[in-house]
């Protein structure tokens, strides 16, 4: 999974792939949570987007956003992060709607969204 964490790496995204292979994708840091519309401007490949509050839930799944198609894509509420993958992953690894997520090093903690390079832990 790719992160992107810099303004270029986000403004880029998957923009201009030919391919990605199941399982693969980009993650993308919102931090401070906050609304943000994504579009498929530039891409070539239809994407799975999944849009996950602070608290580790996913609020909105875009399933088979069309490439190329310049309509914003949004949840209508904070996010901590979005999540692009192939179109149709998300349906086959069975992710939906109210779900949970977190990866990479979350121990238990007090506080807020924790993002790093490597992790996602949600908010308490």
């Amino acid at each position: 999974m790719e992160i992107a964490l810099t303004p270029e790496q986000q403004e880029k995204g998957l923009m201009h792939r030919a391919a990605l292979n199941r399982g693969e994708g980009m993650i993308f840091p919102i931090l401070p949570p906050r609304n943000v519309s994504f579009w498929m401007k530039g891409t070539r490949i239809a994407l799975d987007l999944i849009f996950i509050q602070p608290d580790g839930r996913i609020v909105r799944v875009a399933a088979r956003a069309r490439p190329g198609d310049p309509t914003p894509i949004y949840a209508d509420v904070p996010v901590a992060a979005v999540l692009e993958l192939r179109g149709g992953d998300a349906r086959a690894l069975g992710m939906a709607e109210g779900d949970r997520v977190s990866w990479g090093a979350c121990t238990a903690r007090k506080g807020g969204v924790v993002a790093q390079a490597a992790s996602f832990c949600p908010a308490d």
